[in-house]
């Protein structure tokens, strides 16, 4: 009786190894190698997933602009996203295509939990599951993974959400450098 057991799972382990081994070596010959463009690309995104350029999400956008997809359909990343993939692309930047558009400070989701039925439709609609809830209950947003996309906004029955701007504090201000060309003097010439 020992020997019959022993024996299936001398075969079990066998069989095992082999079939472990198969999928190793098939996963090492048949591995599809990505984009590194499509990469940098996508990281220069900002990741908001809300499909305003036409695409699903940013990195089939990313995947899109590598094959020549013009740079200038991202209203949440606005003229900054398209200066920095006109100097990675070494193309001339483009302005804002209006179409897919306009630039707007960064907002985020806010619902007014009061008159909020629960009704779960912002929650299926958000594609970073910045919203918390459940049926028949309060939602809230997750301020800090909310992206600003506004897709929550048009689903909801009751018209509950609402778009607020974000104000600079210390932890989102960022320096813009003016626009201007400051031009240096030589201070050596200035003392000769």
């Amino acid at each position: 009786m020992w020997t019959s057991f022993l024996i299936a799972v001398v075969v079990l382990l066998a069989l095992a190894l082999l079939f472990g081994g198969l999928l190793g070596f098939a996963a090492e010959k048949f591995k599809v190698q990505g984009n590194p463009l499509v990469d940098q690309i996508d990281s220069l995104l900002p990741q908001t997933q809300c499909g305003q350029c036409g695409f699903p999400g940013c990195k089939p956008y990313a995947e899109a602009i590598a094959n020549g997809e013009a740079i200038n359909k991202c209203p949440p990343g606005g003229e900054t996203t398209i200066k920095a993939l006109a100097d990675l692309l070494d193309i001339e930047p483009q302005p804002l295509d209006a179409d897919h558009g306009v630039e707007q400070a960064k907002r985020v989701a806010v619902i007014r939990e009061d008159e909020c039925i629960g009704c779960t439709k912002c929650i299926q609609a958000c594609p970073v599951d910045a919203i918390l809830g459940a049926a028949k209950h309060m939602h809230t947003v997750i301020e800090s993974e909310c992206t600003g996309c506004d897709l929550c906004v048009e689903p909801c029955p009751v018209d509950c959400i609402d778009m607020i701007t974000i104000q600079p504090d210390i932890r989102s201000w960022t320096w813009t450098p003016p626009k201007t060309a400051i031009i240096a003097t030589d201070r050596q010439g200035a003392n000769a």
